[in-house]
């Protein structure tokens, strides 16, 4: 259940009333992992339910954990509980120490800072070219599709488009990072990774686990509503990712990898 109504007392101007609201559902995951006869908790995060097996699978994938869609052997979702089947492998070793993840943060349970860069398998690509309108239309067409938020007002979305804009996949969560692995884990599943020629669109501030996640998926340009951070910028420049902020109103910044957009000097 993505949503639960709730009993509110509303207020416009002065005058009181009592009425009904929809909520988005926050509540906890389990992600546990099963390889060579062991089981282990791997974390906790919070998430809006739905989505799960792709969720766990984009996330294991982000976090560099598993690289191929054959390395996993199976996904069973029970509850608030999902366990990953790995094949060929022993446990990670990031198994033997749990940690929590909240819908907030998608970094808040690495111990070291040497832990939160995974490793691409490579470089995002050449890419698409992308004319100003069309990146103008991004967010309308990301919004589109927010069929949860339209109830709630309370989601974030990440939504994949190809080179001409059309609309690929989209994803919901209370958690950006969440929506992220959603979104990227169903495309794992789908044996569609890389994808090098999309664009992924996100309805918050673009920041570092965000581009971590993108360029584990080798996605060549993310094109954020919000604004991004300076790590966020640094590490999309570093892996030759192209990064739009502000994307909204019809505006947008190119902080970085500018050859992707079209535009008139």
């Amino acid at each position: 259940m993505r949503t639960a109504p709730t009993s509110v007392v509303e207020v416009r101007g002065l005058g009181p009333r009592s009425t009904e609201d929809v909520l988005a559902v926050e509540a906890p995951l389990e992600l546990r992992v099963r390889a060579g006869g062991e089981e282990r908790s791997l974390c906790i995060t919070m998430r809006t339910p739905g989505d799960d097996a792709e969720l766990a699978a984009g996330f294991l994938f982000t976090e560099g954990l598993v690289h191929a869609r054959a390395e996993i052997g199976g996904i069973s979702a029970e509850g608030e509980r999902v366990i990953v089947e790995l094949l060929g492998r022993p446990l990670p070793e990031t198994a033997a120490r749990p940690f929590a993840v909240t819908s907030a943060c998608g970094v808040c349970g690495k111990g070291q800072l040497e832990e939160l860069r995974a490793t691409p398998a490579g470089r995002p690509g050449p890419g698409p070219r992308l004319h100003p309108e069309l990146v103008h239309r991004l967010p309308g067409a990301l919004r589109a599709a927010q069929a949860t938020f339209d109830t709630t007002g309370g989601l974030h979305a990440a939504g994949l488009f190809d080179a001409g804009g059309e609309r690929l996949l989209v994803r919901e969560d209370v958690g950006r990072h969440n929506a992220v692995d959603k979104l990227i884990g169903a495309r794992f599943l789908a044996g569609q990774l890389p994808a090098t020629d999309t664009v992924l669109v996100v309805s918050g501030r673009a920041s570092f686990e965000l581009v971590q996640k993108a360029l584990m998926a080798r996605i060549p340009v993310l094109a954020a509503v919000g604004a991004p951070s300076t790590l966020a910028v640094s590490l999309a420049a570093e892996g030759g990712m192209t990064l739009l902020g502000f994307v909204r109103d019809r505006r947008f910044n190119v902080y970085c990898g500018r050859e992707r957009v079209e535009l008139n000097d």
